[in-house]
């Protein structure tokens, strides 16, 4: 990264992370250890509106930041490691919260696939690539389930065929025999990651030290994927513990 990093992404991220932490403690508050909730419900509209902040701020600012990696590739090959070792350990210990394709394999993978298409998404201006994109990610919103269309605008069914080849990875699984606790496949969240990337070509905030109050915020920020990795172990471990405790 440049060598004085810019305070607004680190403070944006830390935002984005203690909203993820409140939000995965109270989902194993729930659903792991079967506590009930009077508000938290991930089916609910308020709920699915926190979730979407939390990975849409993830996967834009991390578009975002791609441009200012001096070593992308090797960036990519760190959170791919950290992703195998995600499905690893959910599979191993946790089979019913298996996670094949969430948030970090997806950022690895397009942190990679980015690096391939550098020469040619530098051909491409800034302002219609972020249209573009924008488009695509509204279009292929629901492509998982098998929807043209974003969130509950179903623009077109699409051939059932096309999903039994069970491309979880790339965007067409089949729910018939595919499940991840988190699932964030290439389409249509790459496209999310390019608008962060043509973002970062049309507005620049300048690096230097952040106000004293946010400080504490950019710290956390600044650590992210170390913050991802040890999260839900800490957050299970203390949940378990008060389990334990207070019955």
């Amino acid at each position: 990264m440049t060598k004085q990093r810019v305070w607004q992404l680190d403070a944006l991220r830390g935002l984005a992370l203690l909203n993820m932490l409140a939000y995965h403690g109270m989902y194993d508050w729930v659903y792991v250890f079967g506590h009930a909730s009077a508000w938290y419900d991930i089916s609910a509209a308020g709920c699915h509106i926190w979730q979407q902040y939390i990975c849409w701020s993830f996967i834009l600012l991390s578009g975002y930041s791609f441009t200012l990696a001096h070593r992308p590739l090797k960036n990519g090959l760190i959170v791919a490691g950290c992703a195998a070792v995600l499905t690893i350990v959910t599979v191993g210990f946790m089979p019913s919260e298996s996670i094949w394709f969430g948030v970090l394999h997806l950022n690895a993978a397009a942190v990679l696939l980015s690096c391939l298409a550098r020469p040619l998404l530098d051909k491409i201006p800034a302002a219609p690539g972020l249209a573009v994109c924008a488009a695509l990610f509204a279009l292929t919103n629901q492509l998982p389930w098998g929807w043209l269309g974003f969130e509950r605008w179903h623009l077109a069914a699409l051939p059932a065929g096309w999903y039994s080849a069970n491309l979880f990875w790339l965007g067409l699984p089949d729910l018939t025999r595919f499940a991840s606790a988190d699932y964030f496949p290439l389409l249509p969240w790459v496209f999310l990651f390019w608008c962060g990337l043509f973002l970062a070509r049309l507005w620049r905030p300048r690096a230097g030290q952040a106000p004293a109050a946010l400080r504490p915020l950019c710290a956390i920020g600044g650590r992210t994927l170390l913050v991802y990795m040890l999260h839900q172990p800490v957050i299970y471990g203390a949940l378990l513990a008060w389990t334990a405790l207070h019955g």
